[in-house]
């Protein structure tokens, strides 16, 4: 869609413009990430500038429309809310600081990886040349930006985010405000990575066991789905009972799943699939036993970790 036909968004304080206006964004960094955001805002009509340290990246997005700047400065300076999605944190305090005078009265919007605490130094940053501040979180690979289900969390100031939950739609169809404190939303993302991977490895090891018997991935595949379905059916139980600080098993005991798990140590030992991952959980039901907690759901094995933490 030619740019033309939109209008320009307006500076207001902190760039918070009334929300369904056409605001003009610019999109800062172009690797995958930043290019698929990039994209999403020319595919919502937003009239979009974009600007990567690399030349020659912008072009699949300048022929569908958007302005490439020709520096930092000229890029910030387009448009009252500006994206940002490069390597890490401290990139982008070197990208910004030479031109943090320019970001008064804009939106600074980072969805840059890192964690709480650089988020929480980061919106110290831009309040203190006058920006507004949501730092992100994006929960999808870049082929899913834009889609209805691509979830991104953001954690800020609740007024600047709802002004701009318009724009920020078009780069996931559930967008989510986690709360005025801007480090929850790397928080949050790195917690249900840490529950990814979790699955992932537990995923690969079973595929490592049933292979050994010649079933492909393939053929385990919907084995392994249906019961994921079953499995997390517990954690509204688990939360209850955390939440609550009750333990009392009413589904299976710890002392009653010992046994299968000393079974799946076996089982990989004697097909030589690596055992480090289901001996981590034999010791950790071990360890609840030995502190009397035999009778308690899976959900006590939680004390472990808030221990290791502390």
């Amino acid at each position: 869609m030619n740019s033309a036909e939109h209008t320009h968004g307006t500076h207001g304080t902190n760039g918070t413009g009334g929300a369904g206006t056409e605001t003009e964004v610019t999109v800062l960094g172009l690797g995958l990430m930043g290019a698929a955001l990039a994209d999403a805002m020319l595919t919502g009509g937003r009239r979009t500038t974009v600007w990567n340290r690399t030349p020659g990246k912008a072009e699949p997005l300048t022929v569908r429309g958007a302005a490439e700047a020709d520096g930092i400065r000229a890029a910030v300076t387009a448009s009252p809310l500006v994206i940002v999605c490069i390597r890490d944190y401290t990139a982008v305090r070197d990208l910004l600081d030479p031109v943090a005078d320019a970001l008064a009265g804009r939106v600074l919007v980072n969805l840059t990886t890192g964690s709480s605490e650089e988020a929480r130094v980061m919106a110290e940053w831009a309040a203190g040349h006058g920006a507004g501040y949501l730092d992100g979180a994006i929960m999808m690979t870049p082929p899913g930006i834009g889609a209805p289900e691509t979830v991104i969390f953001y954690g800020g100031d609740e007024k600047l985010f709802r002004t701009h939950e318009p724009v920020l739609r078009l780069l996931g169809g559930r967008p989510t405000h986690l709360g005025e404190d801007t480090g929850t939303a790397s928080l949050y993302d790195v917690a249900l990575l840490g529950l990814m991977w979790g699955t992932f490895n537990s995923f690969l090891h079973a595929l490592a066991l049933v292979e050994t018997e010649g079933t492909t991935a393939t053929e385990f595949l919907p084995l392994a789905t249906d019961w994921l379905t079953g499995v997390s059916s517990f954690m509204g139980l688990y939360a209850q009972q955390i939440d609550a600080g009750e333990f009392v098993a009413t589904d299976a005991s710890l002392a009653t799943q010992l046994a299968p798990v000393e079974h799946l140590v076996h089982e990989s030992r004697a097909r030589g699939v690596d055992t480090r991952l289901p001996e981590y959980t034999r010791d950790l039901i071990a360890d609840a036993l030995a502190k009397g907690h035999g009778l308690d759901s899976y959900a006590r094995i939680i004390d472990h970790f808030r221990t290791a933490a502390s």
